[in-house]
């Protein structure tokens, strides 16, 4: 895993998009550990705090358990498939409440939406 001061967004969140990743990709498999908050947080020369918050946005989310006194590990690829689909669903809500904040209708919200499901 790395960072860049480059990106704007902040470490954590970068750690968690990089982590997520890894888990939709393979990289990372069901029940496989990560590295400790202290072994990730000397490789990447952050704060602890910030590896702490990451992979406890990650537990919330659905896509890493921790297991007290053995470490965090990658949860169940059902659980994290339907994590992703949750995240999915709320940028699509999001897209939908913009999207109808620049006047479009309900009905051409659906049409459009219907025309990417026939070509989908």
């Amino acid at each position: 895993m790395q960072h860049t001061y480059r990106d704007g967004r902040p470490i954590y969140v970068q750690l968690m998009d990089q982590v997520r990743n890894q888990i939709l990709t393979g990289v990372l498999t069901e029940g496989e550990q990560l590295p400790s908050v202290r072994e990730l947080a000397g490789q990447l020369t952050v704060n602890p705090n910030t590896i702490s918050r990451a992979y406890r946005e990650l537990e919330r989310d659905g896509w890493l358990v921790s297991v007290p006194g053995k470490g965090v590990y990658v949860r169940e690829g059902k659980v994290a498939s339907m994590a992703h689909r949750n995240q999915l669903l709320e940028k699509f809500h999001a897209l939908v409440r913009e999207l109808k904040s620049t006047g479009m209708t309900r009905e051409e919200i659906i049409a459009q939406l219907e025309g990417e499901i026939d070509h989908a």
